[in-house]
């Protein structure tokens, strides 16, 4: 069977999805990154691999994510895009009327706006941490109801406690204070859901025009909570697709299987048994020129498979190569 690999490594979980030649999932992982990108795509391989029914020949292969320039070195990634563009090619493909995309991570959220299958606008947050799935994992901790049951105690609450929602230290402030009142446990949670619905609209849809179709993706999807507060929030209703927390993989997936057929060229992948070598990074800086460029290099055992970093392209080699070249040897947007 001819497939194609979609790999989305974030800062907090790294994604995987195998599609088949027809679009269809065939196989999907969800791991979490723990700081170690390389260790958590080997892993995820394995993991992938272990779901196979029949054998697999990848035709192609996608990278996202804030490491998906190591990843593509890594795994011989033949398209690496940004997470806008993932995220927007997947939205399009699980709902094609998608006019809105909203887009909850770990660590950033985005929100993608669509006009006529383009993307016309987006905005990203990465800066504060009220408006992002690390907030309500906090919350979690210090409440001790696992972030997997806030959906279900969100649902049970008839009327959520108002939480600030500015500032993730004002919002856990205000949450203590709720407690120390007597408030109970599921209007708290509802009361976490519409607050960081209130910082995502004001920080993101400041000034922007959000319409229906509305499809809501990311881990943070699968609270319940967060859907009936954006509902509420946008007097709409917000679909989740089947394979929301792996949306930038499944999107990454489809842009490698359009690249390799738009080219002709045959893909880079350099097979799953990548999950069992031993990997090295390191880095270094410049001394070149004012610019003081931090180079980062990846290498197993003595060989430098690439390093990239630089802004003149001084220090980039070509992997496998290993030739310097000022290209990139993968398609980087």
């Amino acid at each position: 069977m001819k497939g194609y690999l979609g790999i989305d490594v974030g800062s907090v979980s790294t994604n995987l999805v195998l599609l088949d030649e027809d679009l269809q999932v065939h196989a999907s992982v969800y791991t979490r990154t723990q700081g170690q990108p390389i260790a958590a795509v080997q892993r995820g391989m394995d993991e992938l691999v272990a779901q196979f029914d029949r054998p697999w020949r990848v035709e192609g292969v996608g990278a996202t994510g804030s490491a998906r320039y190591l990843t593509g070195v890594i795994v011989g990634a033949d398209a690496v895009k940004n997470e806008i563009t993932a995220h927007a090619v997947a939205a399009l493909h699980s709902v094609p009327d998608v006019r809105t995309v909203l887009e909850i991570g770990g660590q950033d959220s985005k929100l993608i706006l669509l006009r006529d299958g383009i993307v016309t606008d987006f905005a990203m947050n990465s800066v504060c941490a009220a408006g992002t799935g690390s907030f309500l994992d906090h919350q979690s901790q210090r409440l001790g109801i696992p972030i997997e049951e806030f959906g279900t105690y969100a649902l049970r609450s008839e009327k959520g406690a108002q939480i600030a929602g500015r500032c993730g230290v004002f919002a856990e402030s205000d949450m203590v204070h709720k407690q120390q009142m007597g408030y109970a446990a599921e209007d708290i949670i509802m009361g976490l859901c519409e607050s960081l619905v209130r910082n995502y609209l004001n920080n993101l849809a400041k000034g922007k025009e959000v319409v229906a179709t509305v499809v809501f993706q990311g881990g943070v999807a699968a609270n319940a909570g967060m859907k009936r507060a954006f509902e509420a929030a946008l007097d709409t209703e917000v679909i989740i697709p089947d394979y929301h927390d792996v949306m930038g993989a499944l999107g990454s997936a489809i842009l490698a299987k359009e690249y390799v057929e738009r080219t002709g060229r045959t893909t880079a992948f350099k097979g799953f048994e990548t999950s069992q070598l031993d990997y090295k990074t390191s880095s270094f800086y410049c001394k070149g020129c004012a610019n003081n460029c931090e180079i980062a290099k990846i290498q197993v055992s003595d060989e430098v498979l690439a390093r990239f970093g630089s802004r003149c392209g001084k220090w980039d080699i070509d992997a496998p190569s290993g030739n310097k070249s000022m290209e990139p040897v993968f398609v980087v947007e």
